[in-house]
Order: C-alpha cells, then sequence, then structure tokens
C-alpha cells in the first residue's frame, strides 16, 4: 500500500508540471494582459511608469524566461501577487479555499449516498415501481443543466416556501455559539449541495444499478444463496463491494469536474469559494490569481485521486496485492 501512495506521488510530480506549462501558455495567448487592466483602470499613461510596471510584474522578460521563474516560485510556494485584492495570490486562495472543499465534499458526500442507495435498491427491485421511478428521476437529474436546476430550487425552496436563504455562506449580523454557526452554514448549504450532487448522484445510481446486476450473475453469489443466506446479507456483504468499485473508479474520474461545476453553483448561490474567485479574476484578467487557482485546484485533484486509488486497493485486494 505504501508503494502504491508513493508510486502515485512520484507520478503526479510530472503531472502537475505539465498542468501548469499548459496553462501557463493558455494564460499567454488570452488577448490582453494584466498590464492593460492596471494601466485602463488607474489611467495611467505614462510610457516611463508602464515600462516600470512591466518590469515589475516581469513582462518584460521571454515568455520561456517567465515560465521557468513562474515554475521556481511554485517550488517555493509563491504563487505570485495579486493586485485586485492587493495580497499574495496563496493567501487569497487559502482564504476561499475551505468554503470550496466544503461544497464539493457535501456534494460527493450525497450524491454517493443517493445514488448507491438508489442504484441498489433499482437492481434489487428490477422491473418494479422503483426500478422505474429511479430511472426515469436518474434521467432528469442527469439531463437538468446545474444553474437552471439551481434557480428553480432558488425559487421553490428560497422565494417561495422560504425554506433555504438565496445565497451566501453565512447569515451576516448575527451572533452565534459554534454549533448554532454550523448549523447556519449547513442551511445556507443545502442547496448548492443539493444541485451540485443531484447531476452525479443519477450517473452513480446507474452505474451501481448496472454493476449489482452484473455482480448478481457471479457464482459466488449463486453459492451465498444456495447456502441460505438472507437476501440483505448477501446484497451487503458479498454484492456491494464489489459492486461499488465501478462507482470509486468514476468518482475519481469525475471530481474534476466537481470543482468545475462548483464554479457554476458558487455563481449563481454567491458562495464565497474559489469559484467565485475565479469568476470575478477572469473578469477582471487577473491572471496570476487565476494561475494559481490552477494549479492548486490541479494539485488537489491530483491528492483525490490518490485517496481514490487506495480506496479502490482496499476494497479489491487484487489490485492490493499487484502494488
Amino acid at each position: 500500500m505504501h508503494t502504491l501512495i508513493l508510486r502515485r506521488l512520484l507520478q503526479g510530480i510530472p503531472l502537475l508540471a505539465g498542468v501548469i506549462v499548459i496553462n501557463f501558455a493558455l494564460m499567454k495567448l488570452v488577448p490582453g494582459s494584466l498590464l492593460d487592466v492596471m494601466t485602463a483602470e488607474q489611467q495611467v499613461t505614462d510610457p516611463a511608469m508602464i515600462a516600470r510596471l512591466r518590469h515589475l510584474y516581469g513582462l518584460d522578460q521571454p515568455a520561456i524566461t517567465q515560465l521557468f521563474n513562474y515554475l521556481w516560485s511554485v517550488c517555493k510556494l509563491d504563487l505570485g501577487f495579486s493586485f485586485r485584492q492587493n495580497m499574495p495570490v496563496l493567501d487569497v486562495i487559502l482564504a476561499h479555499l475551505p468554503a470550496t472543499l466544503i461544497l464539493m465534499l457535501a456534494s460527493i458526500a450525497l450524491a454517493v449516498l443517493v445514488g448507491v442507495s438508489a442504484g441498489v435498491l433499482a437492481a434489487v427491485r428490477v422491473n418494479s415501481f422503483w426500478d422505474s421511478l429511479i430511472s426515469t428521476l436518474a434521467v432528469i437529474c442527469f439531463a437538468a443543466p446545474s444553474f437552471w436546476l439551481g434557480i428553480m430550487l432558488i425559487i421553490l425552496f428560497s422565494v417561495k416556501l422560504g425554506w433555504f436563504p438565496v445565497g451566501g455562506m453565512e447569515t451576516i449580523g448575527l451572533t452565534l455559539s459554534p454549533w448554532g454557526e454550523a448549523l447556519d452554514i449547513l442551511h445556507h448549504l443545502a442547496l448548492p449541495a443539493i444541485t451540485l450532487g443531484l447531476f452525479y448522484a443519477a450517473t452513480y445510481a446507474r452505474v451501481m444499478r448496472a454493476s449489482m446486476l452484473e455482480v448478481g450473475q457471479m457464482d459466488y453469489v449463486r453459492t451465498a444463496q444456495a447456502k441460505g443466506l438472507s437476501r440483505l446479507r448477501v446484497t451487503l456483504r458479498h454484492m456491494l463491494r464489489n459492486a461499488l468499485l465501478p462507482v470509486v473508479t468514476l468518482l475519481g474520474l469525475q471530481l474534476g469536474t466537481v470543482l468545475g461545476g462548483s464554479i457554476v453553483i458558487e455563481a449563481v448561490f454567491s458562495w464565497p469559494g474559489i469559484g467565485q474567485v475565479l469568476f470575478d479574476s477572469v473578469m477582471s484578467r487577473n491572471y496570476p490569481l487565476i494561475l494559481g487557482i490552477l494549479v492548486l485546484s490541479s494539485l488537489l485533484v491530483i491528492v483525490i485521486n490518490i485517496v481514490v486509488d487506495v480506496a479502490y486497493a482496499h476494497l479489491d485486494p487484487r489490485v492490493r496485492r499487484s502494488s
């Protein structure tokens, strides 16, 4: 197991470096620059001042030199400086990262819990009313755009019923105890997590149903049934663990899209996470902050995929033995 983790970490280093190079090249291909925005906002027209700003941000150097300087800065955990927030990029990211992680973990936990449970129920009750209902709801949740679903949930549960707040992460102006603050955050988190989680729950439900039906045809399942074990014990002890393997694989592949999807959800619900900061940075061409967010999000995806690989090895002894 330790060898597997070490090998994945070593593989992640060149992968992260490649992501940085690609993102840096894409930023250079985008029309306009950080200097254009700064000079336009501050109405700087003095050529000497513009030259000093260009030298200060290293924009007077060749692109390849800027790339190597940035890679060296990343190795020193220096992601640059955000002129918009007037603070280091790493500090800006760390200030908003907890909100994004809370939204991601809540939506993934909801998606896995609902999707796996629905898939197991549909497989156990195959060709029944529950199977048809779950399959229909899965198709609807999969087809509905996340931003549209979020707006519909806001209109229904926030505007019409008043059960949940329209947006934000916490109620402003209230002094609450630690438990009260946690409950207030959960109250604000409900609609964004449901919106982001339903799409993935639909996918997991379909995959889990198909996997359960496939595992149910295996010889060891028939042997367990022939021994007289109850249907519940056969399902939970003999089928569920092996049927989870495709879901775990899919989870690892989709974690990057969860982070990307959170950008839209954070914009819809005014959730103060990295996605909201990234959206504002794109609009203001704050390229150092954009690059920093892309680097840290890539690192986050690599780490989470290592965790998924370890979980896969734990579920499947064959992977553990081969590693």
